[in-house]
């Protein structure tokens, strides 16, 4: 082999970026409505608050189509 694993490969990465957009997408519109803030949101699923920003007003976008 090339001395790469799985995880190095751009692919890898690009995949595990995309599935942590869906999750976010479908987990910060349900921790909103428990009341929790973008800040409290970003801490527990440590991420940035920009992401937990941006995952809401997709999410939001999406329902309005």
């Amino acid at each position: 082999m090339l001395g790469v694993t799985l995880e190095q490969t751009r692919v890898y990465k690009e995949a595990k970026a995309e599935g942590r957009e869906e999750i976010l997408r479908a987990a910060v519109p349900l921790l909103l409505k428990t009341g929790m803030s973008v800040e409290q949101i970003a801490q527990q699923l440590n991420v940035d608050v920009e992401s937990v920003k941006s995952a809401a007003q997709q999410s939001a976008s999406s329902h309005h189509e």
